[in-house]
């Protein structure tokens, strides 16, 4: 089981899953591969938080070929595709000499691959495609009866990982199964009533005791909760003010200007906790990794008074 990544450490699903080990058997699930870490594996993760922003889970290359872009996500973001494409064009500035591009002879570059992995709560399909040239404006030429296919496109590959889905994925990654165990309890005690805080306790207690997840949740309990409580509460919020959109009729733009002041409201949230912490003695490591709140902000908000 990989010990929590203190580096990318603001959600279960990034800290399980940025560990070498972990990585490769999930690529292997999901693509029936047989990569070790002999074949020659490297972390490629942007650190600039600009990018962490609009893909922030995990990448890799694998043996200098392949560059494979791995996303969680809990509500499926039609956008992906574009942002893909603008963090995988990131990702090549920086791991491709420069020089590279001018060279007269072809230059090969790794195969990209994408791939969003979907555990929301909503009815999903086992897998689908999301396409780049889906967001294209249509483009209406006389004299032209056919427009010739897309000059640039992107796919990402989504993957509906809840329990009782893609089953023979999820026998293939043990991490993986684990989670989506440890997320359908937590889903499970709340449907029979339980608060969002007793339903995580209660879903760290059923995992331990059933030998799931066992050392990562007995050595960052207290970091799960945080982490997890922030994520159900994001998605339970944008549920809520989704169907309030629907019932009263409201248009998308509004609804995505209340999804943005929802967010600000979590990252008030956040902020109060960190606070809380801070009055309780923790260092800024710690509440930079339970809460994500960059250092700086945090010594901005909690040191200079």
């Amino acid at each position: 089981m990989p010990a929590a990544n203190r580096k990318y450490k603001n959600s279960v699903f990034k800290a399980l899953f940025h560990d070498e080990a972990a990585a490769i058997e999930l690529y292997n699930a999901l693509t029936g591969s047989r990569f070790t870490i002999d074949d020659g594996f490297c972390f490629t993760t942007l650190e600039d938080a600009l990018f962490m922003e609009r893909l922030n889970d995990i990448s890799f290359t694998i043996g200098g070929k392949l560059i494979v872009l791995i996303e969680h996500q809990s509500t499926i973001n039609e956008n992906m595709p574009l942002r893909a494409l603008i963090y995988i064009a990131r990702l090549y500035e920086k791991i491709i000499d420069n020089s590279a591009i001018y060279r007269e002879n072809l230059f090969t570059i790794p195969t990209p691959e994408f791939y969003v992995l979907y555990n929301g709560a909503k009815d999903y399909p086992e897998e689908a495609t999301l396409k780049l040239s889906d967001a294209f404006k249509s483009v209406d030429i006389s004299g032209i009866e056919k427009l010739p296919a897309p000059m640039l496109e992107l796919e990402v590959r989504v993957l509906n990982i809840n329990k009782g889905h893609n089953e023979k994925i999820l026998e293939k990654c043990e991490v993986l199964s684990s989670y989506a165990v440890f997320i359908d309890r937590i889903r499970e005690y709340k449907k029979a009533g339980r608060e969002l805080k007793d339903a995580i306790a209660a879903a760290i207690d059923y995992c331990v005791a059933s030998g799931i997840l066992v050392e990562y949740l007995k050595n960052n309990g207290s970091e799960v909760r945080n982490m997890i409580f922030t994520e159900f509460d994001l998605e339970t919020a944008k549920q809520v003010w989704r169907e309030e959109c629907i019932e009263r009729g409201i248009q998308v733009g509004m609804e995505k200007g209340m999804e943005k002041g929802m967010e600000k409201g979590m990252e008030k949230g956040k902020l109060e906790t960190a606070r809380a912490m801070f009055l309780e003695g923790d260092s800024l490591e710690k509440i930079t990794r339970v809460t994500g709140i960059p250092m700086e902000t945090l010594k901005e908000k909690l040191l200079v008074q």
